[in-house]
């Protein structure tokens, strides 16, 4: 295996799901299976489903995409209030058990207060990453333990409880956690996750390469091999929009998400690829990178120092962004690889 080999096997690409509550219903499926595939053919590891009050329920999602296409990964939005650790599990087991193939879970406690309200569920911020260790640990344990299993916590308690059909091992799903808080990091750490940042520019991301629970980022990417051509489809793919301008702000008023006011309030520089307006306009939920090749790798190589090896990139707009996107990261390994060298050699 080449050392660029090595370093791809480390870092995971996973891509993103379209959203129901924004597409057109009489269209939405075909678009997620032909993003899925999309995702497959550029070598993505998974694609990521959100849950939430207004979206389509992720669990069928997973199961459309799982039967047509050969090795992406779904990685599943989990929501606590919305079902028992034990279903969350018996669904991991049984996509095993049908499909050989290992899902992802992107653990998440909750940020729209609207939508933890209708269900009632009025657990403050911190105590909800209580409760989702607690929860996560179960599935955890149902699906490694062919014995009984038992759980006695805060929030959940469990007795006897035995997983059929058995996961196989090598199935065993990962786990991501917002790592954007203190609290959401504890939680990570408790689990073994892989904590999931919506990061500050590469140079203010804080240094976690010695950590011991891995790191990832959600970001976009706007690639091209002149800088000019990246800003012009960017702002093609992403125009300023009052609408969504207004949308966010009532956003801001509803979410007590750590990362939601984190992004909220970073700033951006004149000359800066990285760009907020998309988040700021609520078409995306993350930070784009935009710009040529170059500059955009040198972004990705420095989070890459920084120890980040997961990377859930932002929806797709079209196949082929994801060309430029792999050419990208290409650069990027190489000035890691590079500068991993010189400072070691």
């Amino acid at each position: 295996m080449t050392a660029e080999e090595a370093l791809r096997s480390q870092v995971a690409l996973f891509s993103t799901c379209p959203q129901s509550a924004v597409s057109d219903r009489a269209t939405y499926l075909e678009s997620v299976l032909e993003v899925a595939r999309w995702s497959e053919r550029a070598g993505c590891r998974g694609i990521l489903i959100y849950s939430d009050n207004q979206q389509v329920d992720p669990w069928v999602l997973s199961q459309v995409i799982l039967q047509n296409t050969r090795s992406l990964c779904p990685l599943v939005a989990v929501q606590p209030v919305y079902m028992h650790p034990y279903s969350v599990a018996k669904m991991a087991a049984t996509f095993g058990h049908l499909f050989r193939r290992r899902i992802y879970l992107n653990m998440v406690a909750g940020g729209f207060k609207n939508d933890l309200a209708a269900l009632n569920d009025t657990t403050p911020h911190n105590d909800r990453y209580v409760r989702l260790t607690e929860y996560t640990a179960i599935i955890q344990q149902l699906l490694s333990d062919t014995g009984l299993t038992s759980y006695n916590g805060r929030y959940y308690k469990t007795e006897n409880l035995r997983m059929t059909p058995p996961l196989d091992p090598d199935l065993m799903p990962g786990v991501f956690v917002s790592g954007s808080s203190e609290a959401g990091l504890e939680a990570a750490r408790a689990l073994s996750a892989t904590a999931i940042h919506y990061p500050e520019p590469a140079g203010k991301f804080p240094v976690r390469a010695h950590d011991s629970i891995e790191h990832g980022i959600r970001i976009g990417i706007i690639a091209r091999e002149r800088e000019e051509q990246a800003w012009d489809v960017a702002h093609s793919y992403f125009p300023e929009d009052r609408k969504g301008q207004l949308l966010q702000q009532l956003a801001m008023k509803v979410s007590d998400s750590v990362w939601h006011q984190q992004l909220a309030a970073s700033s951006e520089s004149e000359d800066s690829l990285y760009w907020l307006v998309p988040f700021q306009n609520y078409k995306t939920f993350c930070p784009y990178l935009v710009g040529n090749y170059q500059r955009v790798a040198g972004e990705l190589a420095m989070y890459l120092r920084a120890g980040v090896r997961t990377f859930i990139l932002d929806i797709p707009k079209k196949e082929e962004d994801f060309n430029y996107i792999n050419a990208a990261f290409r650069l990027a390994m190489e000035a890691y690889r590079c500068q991993s060298f010189c400072t070691t050699g």
